[in-house]
C-alpha cells in the first residue's frame, strides 16, 4: 500500500545511491548528497542500503501511512513527529495505518533523510529511482514530490527494527568551523602562488546558491592569474579553458572569485578550470552546509584522500555492526 503526500516541503525528492555509468553521456550519477545518511537510515529499518528514501530539504514533508512500517530519518537534525508527538532522529521507529509522519523546524544541518521498511518503488530509470529533475529521470514522474502524490513501497519489510538507533559517534553530521579537503588538480598551475595560498588561509561562507548541481561560496579574496595567452577555443576570461571533463566535487572558480563545488546533479564538462577536487570523504558534508555557513578548505595530497576514504569505509563498517 502506498504513503501518501499530503504536503511536501520545499524540496522532496527520492533518492538512491544514484546511476553511475551514464556521466560520458551528460547524465549525472546523481543520488542522495548525504550518502551516509541514507545508508544510515536504510540500515535501521532493515533495508539494503542502496534502497530508495526521502530527501528533504530545510523543511520536512507530511506523509499519511497506508500500513504499518517502520521508518528512520537520519542526516540533517530534522526532528520528526508521528501523529504530533516528536520522535527521535537516527533511530527507527514503528508506523501504523492512518498515522501521519511530520516534522518540527530544521535545528542542523540542510537535508534529512526519511527510509520507509521496504523501500520506495517508483520505477527505475537507467538502474535508479533518483531523481534528476532537468532530465525528468526518475523520481515521482521525473520530479519531486508533489501533495497529492503516492509513493509505493516495497513488498519486503524487516520485522523488530523500532528502537534499533545509531550511537551518537557515529551519526555524522554538520559542524561549526567545517573544514573540506581539497586536492589540487589539473589547472592549480593557473593561479599565482599568493592565490594558492589565501585560497586556503580565507574563510568562506556558503552562498545562496547552493544545490543538487553545486555550491558557490563567497567572502574570499579574489585570485590572481598566472598571465597566458587563452588556447585556441577557450573564452576571454582568465579562467576560462578549452573544454573538459568536470569531475564530481570538482573546485571552478569562474572569473577566479566565487569557487563552486560541482556536486550530484552537476554537468560533466564545460569551460571553466578547476583548482582541484573535494575529496570524496567530504562530500557528504557540503550537501549539509546552509547559506551563510562558514567553511575552511584544507589542502591534502593523495596518500591523505587515500586514508579518509578508508577512514569513511571503516565509519561505514562501524555503523553496520552496531545495528546488526
Amino acid at each position: 500500500m502506498p504513503v501518501n503526500v499530503i504536503q511536501s516541503g520545499i524540496m522532496t525528492t527520492i533518492q538512491d545511491m544514484g546511476r553511475p555509468g551514464y556521466y560520458h553521456l551528460g547524465i549525472p550519477m546523481g543520488g542522495a548528497m548525504d550518502r551516509y545518511a541514507l545508508r544510515a537510515a536504510n540500515a535501521l529499518v532493515g533495508n539494503p542500503e542502496e534502497a530508495a528514501g526521502l530527501e528533504a530539504v530545510f523543511m520536512g514533508p507530511e506523509l499519511e501511512f497506508t500500513e504499518a512500517a517502520t521508518i528512520a530519518v537520519c542526516g540533517g537534525e530534522l526532528p520528526p513527529k508521528l501523529n504530533g508527538q516528536l520522535r527521535e532522529t537516527w533511530t527507527a521507529f514503528d508506523v501504523e495505518a492512518g498515522d501521519i509522519l511530520s516534522f518540527d523546524f530544521l535545528q542542523a544541518g540542510a537535508r534529512g533523510y526519511i527510509a520507509i521498511s521496504g523501500g520506495i518503488a517508483t520505477p527505475p530509470m537507467l538502474g535508479s529511482r533518483s531523481t534528476y529533475a532537468i532530465g525528468a529521470l526518475g523520481g515521482y514522474d521525473g520530479r519531486a514530490v508533489q501533495p497529492g502524490d503516492s509513493l509505493p513501497i516495497g513488498a519486503q519489510k524487516a520485522q523488530g527494527r523500532a528502537g534499533k538507533s545509531i550511537p551518537n559517534d557515529l551519526r555524522r553530521g554538520p559542524t561549526e568551523g567545517c573544514v573540506l579537503r581539497m586536492l589540487p588538480g589539473l589547472y592549480w598551475h593557473r593561479i599565482a602562488k599568493k592565490a594558492q595560498r589565501t585560497f586556503f588561509e580565507d574563510t568562506w561562507k556558503v552562498a545562496n546558491e547552493a544545490d543538487r548541481m553545486g555550491y558557490r561560496f563567497q567572502g574570499g579574496q579574489p585570485m590572481e592569474f598566472v598571465d597566458r595567452e587563452q588556447p585556441f577555443g577557450a573564452g576571454s576570461d582568465p579562467s576560462n579553458i578549452t573544454d573538459a571533463c568536470y569531475p564530481y566535487g570538482s573546485v571552478q572558480v569562474p572569473s577566479g572569485t566565487e569557487p563552486i563545488i560541482l556536486h550530484r546533479d552537476a554537468v560533466s564538462g564545460g569551460g571553466y578550470f578547476m583548482i582541484g577536487t573535494i575529496i570524496s570523504a567530504d562530500m557528504d558534508l557540503i550537501g549539509q552546509l546552509q547559506p551563510n555557513k562558514s567553511v575552511r578548505f584544507a589542502q591534502v595530497d593523495m596518500d591523505q584522500a587515500l586514508t579518509a576514504r578508508k577512514e569513511r569505509k571503516s565509519m561505514l563498517s562501524a555503523l553496520r555492526d552496531a545495528i546488526a
